[in-house]
């Protein structure tokens, strides 16, 4: 889509619906914005603009009110995304869309990425999109949970690794992992402190990471949202195999795992090729035990991981 230059002059009409229903209440909007995520924002849209996109639709006689339809809409959609998470999400936000400004532009991506609207941040900065042919149409969802998420973990950033990993480490192994460290414990007789788990997420992610881009691998496409969890899962099967094995109630088979994990560090990685099994297995290496898949495997036959333990022994 070849951007419009903006109006020059919105009609007399329209300028009076902007300031009333736009102009008006944008400071009330700011505020609102500024009170649900923590730290001061502002809103910068210009409505001169936005209106040439306008049709034959909402925005054509009523472009201050479709304005602030997107922008409570967008306040709306976040105030309940952030219902669902904790405050780390908020700070995401925050960090993120650096700049602290809502704005609102033209989808001009072809083909568009959204049916109706969407947001992304440009220039740290949030925007709320529509698509030309769709200026005021489905307003209310441009900023809901999967948008924001697409948008956020699209950003540019310095992070080591993507919005969506992040979340799901805060999500899906921080608050599970204790419960497997306090199992993998009892079964070697140490105490939790004496027990290390180390999930290795950084290179875990560069690795899938760069296999995905290539477009040659067997990466799954959801690799990112499940990229804690596995993590997760592969521990739990390594310890409920440890478990089946007897490591807890066999002195002989719990002296020996001792013995050959001496650092008593349980390790995930991915390899780029596997020594024993076709799917995961175990190694041990410097008395460190490694859980290890190939970026090809990831995910598949988990809870098998460490089936052959005793072989490694």
């Amino acid at each position: 889509m070849t951007r419009l230059p903006p109006a020059e002059k919105l009609p007399l009409a329209l300028r009076k619906n902007v300031r009333d229903e736009w102009t008006n209440n944008q400071a009330d909007l700011e505020k609102q914005l500024s009170d649900l995520l923590g730290t001061s924002w502002t809103i910068d849209i210009n409505p001169n603009a936005i209106w040439p996109y306008h049709n034959d639709g909402y925005a054509k006689e009523s472009l201050g009110s479709c304005i602030k339809a997107y922008v409570e809409g967008a306040i709306y959609q976040l105030k309940y995304t952030l219902g669902q998470h904790d405050d780390a999400y908020k700070t995401e936000i925050n960090t993120i869309c650096h700049a602290h400004v809502l704005t609102m532009d033209l989808e001009e991506n072809s083909p568009p990425r959204f049916s109706y609207g969407g947001c992304d941040v440009q220039d740290g900065k949030l925007r709320i999109l529509f698509v030309v042919e769709n200026l005021g149409t489905n307003l209310d969802y441009c900023c809901n949970q999967e948008a924001m998420t697409r948008a956020l973990n699209e950003a540019p950033s310095d992070a080591p690794m993507s919005f969506i990993v992040r979340c799901g480490i805060r999500s899906d192994y921080d608050p599970k992992i204790g419960e497997v460290r306090t199992k993998l414990a009892g079964l070697l007789g140490k105490s939790e402190s004496d027990v290390t788990l180390t999930p290795n997420f950084e290179d875990v992610f560069a690795k899938l990471d760069a296999a995905y881009k290539t477009g040659k691998s067997d990466v799954r496409d959801d690799w990112q949202r499940n990229l804690a969890n596995f993590i997760f899962l592969y521990f739990d099967a390594m310890v409920y195999q440890m478990k089946y094995q007897e490591v807890g109630t066999d002195e002989m088979v719990q002296e020996g795992v001792l013995e050959a994990v001496s650092t008593n560090e349980y390790a995930f990685r991915i390899v780029d090729k596997l020594k024993y099994e076709s799917y995961c297995e175990v190694d041990i290496e410097d008395g460190v035990l490694y859980v290890q898949t190939t970026v090809d495997r990831w995910g598949t036959n988990i809870d098998d991981c460490a089936r052959k333990l005793m072989d490694r022994l």
